[in-house]
């Protein structure tokens, strides 16, 4: 069962989650208006998989005899400067991110809540991978440079994204 503090700051987890989503669907929205639709669909597949881990959190809340209180998402911004700058952006998010979740772990353990600091380190393996791959990126796209060809080949690229495996069960 969970405790107070703790169900207060998952329920705040979930908010930053779901807004990791908005900010990515407005992120594939920007792409979409700059041309680049394979940057658009990789920020798409960025939206469910942010989406499942709100509801992942979501669910555990649930299981664990809490309650799920929903809070406003802000608005996100709406331009995000050229491709390496969006993903700079999409990285320093992703930074908050993780430290939110270390956090997370740290009141667990300091609530002596092992059953939450457990559930959550599945999210700690999954900001490793979040934050490798927005890295990976930048790095392509300073290899890119100002050439169109190599930007259209990463655009290319990130159009193959597949969605995440477990979409289905968790939403």
């Amino acid at each position: 069962m969970l405790n107070e503090k703790m169900e207060k700051a998952l329920n705040e987890q979930i908010n930053r989650e779901l807004y990791s989503s908005y900010l990515y669907l407005s992120m594939g929205a920007y792409s979409s208006s700059i041309g680049l639709s394979g940057f658009t669909h990789w920020f798409k597949v960025q939206v469910k998989e942010e989406t499942i881990h709100g509801m992942k959190i979501f669910d555990y809340i649930n299981r664990q005899g809490g309650k799920v209180r929903l809070k406003e998402i802000k608005e996100p911004p709406v331009e995000f400067g050229t491709p390496i700058e969006m993903f700079r952006k999409t990285l320093q998010h992703e930074q908050f991110i993780t430290r939110s979740i270390n956090d997370l772990v740290d009141l667990a353990r300091s609530e002596k809540d092992e059953t939450t600091a457990s559930f959550l380190q599945w999210y700690v393996e999954e900001q490793v991978e979040e934050e490798e791959n927005d890295k990976e990126i930048i790095d392509k796209l300073k290899i890119a440079g100002e050439n169109k060809e190599a930007l259209s080949a990463l655009d290319a690229e990130l159009a193959k994204r597949l969605p995440p495996k477990d979409e289905e069960e968790s939403i």
